[in-house]
């Protein structure tokens, strides 16, 4: 399946299908004059072939009309002549590859590993692999890499991304507290993909290291991306149960590649400008980038669907009565409004409003996405050692500082004793009275301050052994994250404040704006800091090569084993509750785990053209399993079995089945105080005479929580008919079936009882008095109400476990057709996922619900379309991005949300001829959201605040202009 600019080109060009046409076949060719990677490309839509080859390496090369009948390598000899490159079969694919003796040689593109197998020079058999190339990202008019694999159909964005913080807690995002973004394919969590790059684990971001932040990767060193949406933890282990995301960086550059940005949308702006230098000799390459990345703040006051108050929109107003001037709640519970234009100095009794709420909109002053800036470097060098040896290395660091202003954090009202110089008794009684008060006139907007690092290296030695390869691995990388919180109230040296008898040093609520004096303002303001600290190192020693000959061709085989350790560390220091600030802990870190596995991996061509078998043109099978030990959640295995049937040239019908796993993260397996409590606390009980039972409950994590298990098959098939060479059909059915899901019950507590056919497996009626003394007795055991052990009847587990479970189908597909001739060539097609259902079970007990379609998940359709023409040195590209509508039953009533459509419009030019300074000059104008379509209106109420649109969904960015400059040298 092609995504974003359609086919995957230069870098990787191969056929949807492992079923080869046999050598001696002649194909009937057509193809234009044009460059030298489109016309690659068509040859392997025609023959049904894999062909491999770097995107550095193909460049601009242009490659000559060929029309006629030929066998494929004939067909790849006569493109291929006269541009110094040559090819070699590698088992049943073709690699381009610099001729023989060159002193540009590069190296043996046969090490080509296609995510979804550990297999050299194969793709995954049965599977489907989505690639975003170079081409493709040059063309999106995206800045970052983030915005790349949002337009993913497969991707939900959904969890951790920047632009949920403050708008969701759902999947992970609360985590989020350094405004990275994550990959969560299928909407089943961010946990549940996993992201490479190049191959290796990067180290984790998010509070207990809860996923792999994309946006420090730079987009101007990325190679081409590759997407496989299906199981593969017998390929790659933990996390791969919605598929895996592999990013891959360029490796080789003759020269040098400067890149010039700048974008505007209403309210912002950006700037991206990065250099790239690459040479190489006989035996080696050597390659390093540089990228910086600066963005503003997008505020809410730029977007009229960013506020609490959504009457304007069709909604209703969440706006807080926390506001300035503020309100007084008297001793007797009944509510008086602070009047404006005056300073509290002088406010009476009398002067206020009875009945009357003052409200703020928490939004005001806030920001939807932060300001941010972000520098990233990256090298890697490859060098052959003679005698079958070679090494590579690489090596990538990104810092990135990001701020944004956040809603005010209201810990309750302010208690404001007759002691204060400036109180107001509503009443006459002379009791305290409790105050909401919105601090942000008084201490500014608060503020998020977060800086992230993250370092990483990787090296490789190979050797060759016969036919057969080795290979030695080992990768380390770091990730700090800290997030300081600016301009709270620190509540204790407010509260002496408020005692202060002192006119001129007391802490005055009573007026309208910032009335009291700076010197105290600044002793009250207090902050917060939380930092998250991951790290991960590995080690591998894979072999790969023929085992033996089939009829068909060599049986081919991976094996290998790999040591991994992970490790995560927080803590935080708290300004806000104490005279001083304090440590706030270490919430249970620091943790580590050690893992050990084994796998591997068998492809095996069962038929052949040149057999003649009726009905089979080609079939292939891989077999692969993969076994884990972890140091502190045991062991699992898993297989994975691929099918590839072509039964004519043009058609290949494909499958998989296997199973998948996920590690419970750090956060999952944490013990002990500070997270797991027991508390007695009365619930609604619609079967208790007082319509309330005392329940003891219990939190945290259970200390057997396990990994989360799948169980995925697809069945799919590629259409690519010989007489329409430029016309390419697929299709994929996937069935993921997610068990053991850790579940945090303790969400919808305050339903247990009245819903009990939902939780009857967590409530233990009428438990034995000797349970609940040890409970009582336990050193997590706290009682906020004072409730006697006598008044407990029910004892609820509320604690995370493997409890839920997940039912997932759907459909993937791709429709594209590409035509032309040399300088006249075009592209159409559309791409999407239809999600036929996405059904969720909390406990085993409970059931099931169909969620697809429904706020915080997927919606059934998303679909991208994509138009391109090039002419002569001029090329335009269009891309139709379309999310259906859905359900927002997050509220009552449950409303609908309308469907969004969006148009992206790329308009390119080169400049110059073969020399001069504007040779190798490529301008762009590029407008996302081209139409400025806002995000559809969603009443969006979270537990802090509320909006009137989804993130999840849609952007908020609107309408961005975008002029751009590429340079090579």
């Amino acid at each position: 399946m092609h995504l974003l600019g359609g086919m995957a080109t230069v870098a990787l060009v191969a056929s949807a299908s492992q079923a080869h046409a046999q050598e001696s076949r002649r194909l009937g060719v057509d193809i234009p004059a044009q460059r030298l990677g489109d016309s690659l490309r068509a040859l392997a839509l025609l023959s049904g072939r894999t062909i491999l080859a770097d995107g550095a390496l193909i460049g601009d090369r242009e490659a000559p009309a060929l029309r006629g009948s030929y066998t494929i390598e004939e067909a790849l000899g006569l493109l291929l002549a006269g541009s110094g490159l040559s090819f070699e079969r590698v088992g049943d694919s073709f690699v381009v590859r610099p001729a023989a003796g060159r002193a540009d040689s590069r190296g043996d593109e046969a090490d080509i590993v296609v995510t979804g197998t550990r297999i050299r020079g194969a793709a995954p058999v049965g599977s489907n692999l989505v690639t975003v190339d170079r081409r493709d990202i040059d063309r999106s008019g995206y800045a970052t890499t983030q915005q790349i694999l949002a337009a993913l159909p497969q991707n939900f964005a959904g969890g951790a991304n920047e632009g949920t913080v403050g708008f969701s807690v759902r999947n992970n995002s609360s985590t989020n507290f350094g405004f990275g973004s994550g990959v969560n394919l299928r909407g089943l969590g961010t946990t549940s993909t996993l992201t490479l790059v190049d191959g290796n684990r990067p180290p984790l971001g998010g509070g207990s290291g809860s996923f792999v932040d994309l946006t420090l990767i730079p987009s101007s060193v990325i190679e081409r991306i590759e997407v496989l949406a299906d199981g593969a933890s017998a390929i790659y282990g933990s996390d791969a149960v919605a598929g895996v995301v592999n990013v891959r960086l360029r490796r080789d550059l003759d020269g040098a590649e400067t890149r010039l940005r700048y974008g505007f949308a209403d309210g912002f702006d950006e700037v991206q400008a990065s250099q790239l230098v690459g040479f190489h000799w006989a035996s080696g390459r050597f390659i390093a980038g540089y990228e910086y990345y600066r963005r503003g703040r997008l505020a809410a006051k730029d977007r009229p669907y960013a506020t609490e108050d959504l009457r304007a929109l069709g909604g209703p107003d969440y706006r807080q009565d926390y506001a300035n001037p503020g309100t007084i709640v008297a001793a007797n519970g009944q509510v008086f409004g602070i009047p404006r234009g005056q300073d509290g100095t002088h406010l009476a009794a009398g002067d206020l409003a009875p009945g009357v709420a003052n409200l703020a909109d928490g939004r005001r002053d806030t920001d939807i996405l932060p300001a941010l800036n972000r520098h990233s470097a990256y090298a890697a060098l490859e060098q052959d050692l003679g005698g079958g040896f070679k090494f590579r290395a690489q090596g990538f660091f990104a810092d990135r500082r990001s701020s944004a202003r956040t809603f005010p954090s209201n810990y309750g009202g302010v208690t404001v004793t007759p002691a204060n110089p400036f109180y107001v008794d509503p009443i006459g009684t002379g009791q305290p009275v409790t105050v909401h008060y919105d601090f942000r006139p008084d201490l500014g907007a608060p503020t998020l301050d977060a800086h992230v690092t993250n370092w990483a290296g990787a090296a490789t030695l190979e050797a060759a052994v016969g036919r057969w390869s080795a290979e030695l691995h080992g990768a380390y990388g770091e990730q700090r994250e800290r997030q300081a919180t600016h301009n709270v109230p620190n509540y204790y040296r407010l509260a002496v404040a408020l005692a202060d008898p002192d006119p001129a040093s007391s802490y005055n609520l009573f007026g309208d704006g910032a009335v009291t004096n700076p010197a105290t303002i600044d002793r009250v303001r207090g902050g917060f800091v939380q930092t998250g600290h991951s790290r991960q190192w590995s080690t591998s020693l894979k072999f790969d090569g023929p085992l033996f000959a089939l009829p068909a061709g060599d049986v081919r085989m991976a094996i290998g084993g790999e040591y991994r350790h992970e490790w995560y560390g927080f803590s935080s220091f708290d300004d806000e509750f104490t005279p001083q600030p304090v440590s706030g802990g270490t919430a249970g870190f620091p943790l580590g785990r050690s893992i050990v596995a084994g796998y591997a991996e068998l492809l095996a061509p069962l038929v052949a053209p040149e057999q003649d078998v009726p009905g089979i043109d080609r079939l292939d099978l891989s077999v692969a399993g993969r076994t884990e030990r972890y140091s502190d959640v045991g062991t699992t295995a898993n297989p994975k079995l691929g099918l590839s049937w072509k039964p004519v040239p043009a058609l290949t019908v494909r499958g998989t089945f296997g199973t998948s796993f996920r590690a419970p993260s750090f956060v999952d397996v944490r013990q002990g105080p500070g997270l797991n409590q027991i508390i007695p606390l009365p619930l609604p009980d619609p079967a208790s005479p007082t319509g309330t039972s005392t329940v003891i409950a219990l939190f945290g994590n259970r200390p057997d929580i396990g990994p989360e298990k799948a169980r995925t098959w697809t069945v799919g098939f590629d259409f690519r008919p010989q007489r329409f060479p430029g016309l390419s059909v697929s299709a994929t059915y996937f069935d993921i079936s997610y068990r053991d899901r850790i579940n945090n019950p303790a969400a919808e507590l305050f339903s247990f009882l009245s819903q009990r056919s939902r939780f009857q497996s967590l409530i233990t009626d009428n438990p034995a008095a000797a349970t609940i003394a040890a409970l009582y007795a336990d050193p997590t055991f706290v009682n906020p109400y004072g409730i006697p052990a006598s008044t407990v009847t029910v004892l609820v587990d509320g604690r995370n476990a493997n409890l839920s479970r997940t039912t997932e189908r759907g459909l993937d597909f791709d429709i594209g057709y590409r035509g032309g001739e040399k300088g006249r060539s075009f592209e159409l097609g559309v791409s999407g996922t239809w999600l036929f259902n996405l059904t969720q079970r909390i406990t085993a007990t409970s059931d099931s619900a169909d969620v697809v379609s429904t706020i915080g998940n997927p919606v059934d359709l998303r679909l991208r379309g994509r138009a391109a023409a090039t002419l002569g040195k001029a090329s335009a590209a269009a891309y139709l991005n379309f999310v259906n509508g859905y359900l927002n039953n997050g509220v009552t009533s449950a409303e609908r949300v309308h469907s969004w459509t969006t148009l992206d419009l790329q308009l390119g030019y080169e400049l110059g001829g073969d020399r001069g300074p504007l040779h190798g000059v490529r301008l762009a104008l590029s407008i996302t959201n081209l139409f400025d379509r806002a995000p559809p209106y969603v009443n969006n109420r979270t537990p802090f605040s509320a909006s009137g649109f989804d993130p999840e969904n849609a952007s908020p960015v609107g309408r961005m202009i975008a002029f751009q400059l590429v340079k090579s040298w």
